[in-house]
């Protein structure tokens, strides 16, 4: 008897394994190899489940001709000035050694290994900023 039931044990075993198959994995994401049209299925799908909002949206995309106009007038308004305020600080030769008052603002200015070294100061908030030039 125990060798009838050996025998139909193995015989089922013997069988299963002629019918299995093997296993083959195939990615869905395209990125990674899989069917180029899932893609528009995962973009779908990713942008449904996306609860964020895009906080960094000032409205420049919003503005009209005008507004943009008036923006970029008063940047280059702006960067006159500073141009000249530049040049009347450290005249015609550039940056050069040494220590400077704009306003608020605290500029040192020393040579180092690595090259030129700025150092920004805002005596108001205490923010500080370094900028380094190099050789």
């Amino acid at each position: 008897m125990k060798t009838i039931v050996l025998t139909l044990l193995f015989i089922f075993t013997a069988i299963a394994l002629s019918f299995s198959q093997d296993l083959v994995y195939r990615p869905v994401n395209p990125a990674f190899g899989g069917d180029t049209f899932n893609y528009q299925w995962l973009l779908s799908s990713a942008e449904a489940q996306n609860t964020f909002t895009d906080v960094n949206n000032n409205g420049r995309n919003n503005q009209s001709d005008l507004e943009r106009f008036t923006d970029n007038l008063n940047n280059q308004l702006l960067n006159q000035i500073s141009r000249s305020l530049f040049n009347e600080q450290f005249g015609q030769d550039g940056l050069t050694e040494g220590t400077f008052n704009f306003g608020t603002l605290f500029i040192e200015i020393f040579p180092s290994g690595e090259g030129l070294v700025i150092n920004i100061l805002d005596t108001n908030t205490g923010d500080q900023s370094q900028v380094i030039i190099p050789n």
